[in-house]
């Protein structure tokens, strides 16, 4: 509401409602007006705010299909002992990794935009929470001369030179009497607990992704060594055949085949090479650390971590409290069912109550030349005031308003449905997860009898070729066998912890890290700070909210974020 449209509409009824209190300080006019006129102001929004409604559903916790069991339930390798997964990492028993996860949880840029994110929601919060309050109001003052024409019409009994000086405060108050504002904060808080659950959803794939490329890097420097000591075995054959065919014992074919065979294990280095090289780049990104640093950091022995052969992972519905991917879906949900409320507020009448006060004097021209009517603004007769509600009822809207309210709720059907297959996604993980943890390992012991039974294979096709009793062929069968089944067998050892790790994802481990801690470091929150006013909201006080539903039902005791 404008200062000047009070005034200018109003004008000639603030000259003869004026309270005719007699001429005394500001203070005493105060005293006089402006306490009661406030006390009326609150009585009559209290009333209204309090007395009203909240239209729209409250939101219920959709149900989910949840299995009682897991379908691996009855091999001994899996517990069924409800735990939170917190450091799952740990269970590796592998410093480095340990360190890596660490690293990455203080300095991962993805997650600090994650935690930025919160701090965004909380502000909006802050706004839901301020549209509680008059949502429009403003000091103002003006100084004004206006000249009449002394030939327009009825204006030869009016003094044609007047001036006029206005300061006050107008304020329009729209009351939540459907609860629309209180809806507004019931869906800000839950977008805000839910931009949390995001935060903590991207911590858990994070932990994950590093422990995963972790794995990779050490399988591919196992893969490597291998592949390097076939390179040596498969040399000294290669000798033999070339010492052979110059005795002419042997045919030029021993020497090619053996040739061949040696320099196909020496392009899988190169090969190797390139996916352990990507590799490193990745997790250097997870630790927001040029490539080049990542040796550093990247310390211990180049072996495949050893994973635990068994895994606790508790019971299906310990994912609809653990996994921060199904609160944030749930948390959606929950804001959205707010926003039908708030869409079925329009299709109500609005009520607000518009008021103003201030202090106005006018003169004459000779007056206003002398300045003597200007001191007369600050007296008790210049007050004037304006207060009372108004009602607005859009009727006529012609469906808009009601298939606005149809909208919202078929959006908020879309994600009951999405919070559903969230669940399933989310049971479908776990199994994939057990299922590869469990049979591979069985591959695992299945491939390292047949590696043994390679090695010894080369041992006796050498003997015997040395000695002449078998072809070549036998040699290079066996050595081609031992290569394959090697790195075959190294592949798999890395495939069970990949597994594991995947288990604990799709249990959702790893996010309980940062309880106790900042979202964003101490040195981002000071440039903030330092660039914009950001009040108590960079505390990690001001991010505990009341659960969806229960903050917005209480009035005033939610205070605006100054």
């Amino acid at each position: 509401m404008r200062l000047s449209s009070l005034k200018n509409d109003r004008q000639e009824t603030m000259y003869q409602d004026a309270s005719p209190c007699p001429r005394s300080n500001l203070t005493d006019l105060c005293r006089a007006h402006l306490i009661p006129l406030q006390a009326l102001t609150w009585l009559l929004a209290s009333t209204l705010l309090l007395g009203g409604c909240m239209l729209g559903p409250d939101f219920v916790k959709p149900d989910a299909q949840v299995a009682g069991e897991w379908l691996e339930v009855d091999d001994p390798k899996v517990k069924r002992d409800s735990t939170e997964s917190r450091e799952w990492w740990t269970a590796f028993k592998d410093p480095a990794l340990n360190a890596l996860v660490q690293k990455a949880y203080q300095q991962n840029l993805p997650l600090r935009i994650a935690g930025l994110r919160i701090l965004a929601a909380r502000a909006r919060l802050g706004i839901a929470i301020g549209n509680l309050y008059p949502q429009q109001q403003r000091i103002g003052a003006e100084a004004s001369k206006v000249r009449l024409s002394e030939n327009a019409p009825n204006t030869r009994s009016l003094d044609h030179s007047h001036g006029n000086y206005l300061i006050g405060f107008d304020a329009a108050w729209e009351l939540d009497f459907w609860g629309r504002f209180r809806r507004g904060i019931e869906s800000a808080d839950a977008q805000l607990v839910a931009t949390v659950a995001n935060y903590d959803d991207i911590l858990v794939s994070l932990t994950a992704e590093v422990a995963r490329t972790y794995v990779l890097i050490r399988t591919f420097q196992e893969r490597i060594e291998i592949a390097e000591d076939n390179v040596r075995i498969q040399q000294r054959s290669l000798e033999i055949a070339d010492v052979r065919f110059r005795n002419g014992l042997v045919t030029e074919l021993d020497v090619t085949q053996a040739k061949t065979l040696l320099r196909n294990t020496q392009a899988s280095v190169p090969r190797l090479q390139i996916g352990l090289r990507q590799a490193k780049n990745a997790l250097s990104v997870l630790l927001a650390i040029p490539p080049s640093h990542l040796q550093a950091v990247l310390t211990g022995p180049e072996l495949i971590p050893t994973p635990p052969t068994e895994v606790a992972v508790g019971i299906p519905a310990d994912l609809l409290r653990r996994r921060p991917d199904i609160r944030r879906a749930e948390l959606v949900a929950a804001a959205q069912s707010a926003r039908i409320g708030i869409a079925r507020t329009d299709l109500f009448p609005r009520f607000a109550i518009l008021g103003f006060v201030g202090l106005q004097s006018s003169s004459n021209g000779e007056v206003i030349a002398k300045d003597a009517k200007f001191t007369d603004l600050f007296k008790g007769d210049s007050l004037t005031y304006f207060i009372g509600p108004t009602v607005e009822w859009p009727i006529l809207n012609y469906g808009r308003l009601k298939n606005n309210v149809r909208v919202q709720d078929a959006r908020f059907q879309q994600l009951i449905v999405n919070y559903q297959n969230t669940v399933l996604e989310a049971a479908k993980q776990v199994e994939d997860g057990l299922i590869g943890f469990l049979r591979s390992q069985d591959e695992v012991r299945y491939l390292f009898e047949s590696v043994e039974a390679s090695k010894r294979s080369v041992e006796l096709s050498l003997i015997q070729y040395r000695d002449g009793a078998v072809s070549y062929q036998r040699v290079l069968d066996s050595q081609q066998s031992l290569v394959d089944q090697q790195d075959l067998w190294t592949a798999t050892r890395g495939d069970v912890a990949l597994n594991l790790v995947a288990t604990y994802k799709a249990l959702g481990g790893g996010w309980q890290i940062r309880e106790g801690k900042e979202f964003i470091p101490v040195q981002t929150q000071q440039v903030m700070a330092e660039r914009t006013d950001w009040g108590d909201l960079l505390s990690p006080a001001a991010l505990e909210v009341p659960p969806p539903g229960e903050a917005a039902q209480i009035f005033p005791l939610r205070m605006p974020d100054f």
